[in-house]
């Protein structure tokens, strides 16, 4: 698509700068709709796994339920069963969606 734009502001001749322009139009549009966004929500997540501590329910990545037992630098110990423990990586771990909803009615 963009070698498209390219010749057809090459065929046009006058006005070297409108293919220029559209580029960096294009550019702009996919910064504003596609990559702000992302990084919005990926700080939003960060701040959410941050703000998690001992006896907080969360889900994993893989879609396990359970409730923080112990917390170090980079990881959790999440119990899923009465005994049962698990070693987790922090980037993996997001707040469950119930408590999700408590903090967002208060």
């Amino acid at each position: 698509m963009l070698n498209l734009i390219i010749l057809q502001a090459a065929q046009q001749g006058g006005g070297g700068y409108t293919g220029i322009i559209m580029i960096v139009a294009m550019v702009a549009i996919f910064y504003f709709f596609m990559i702000r966004p992302q990084n919005k929500k990926q700080k939003e997540i960060k701040k959410a796994r941050e703000a998690l501590g001992n006896g907080d329910r969360v889900v994993t990545a893989g879609g396990i339920y359970g409730k923080i037992k112990e917390t170090g630098d980079t990881t959790f110990i999440i119990e899923i069963a009465s005994g049962v423990n698990i070693k987790i990586e922090k980037t993996s771990v997001y707040p469950a969606p119930e408590t999700v909803q408590k903090d967002a009615k208060k």
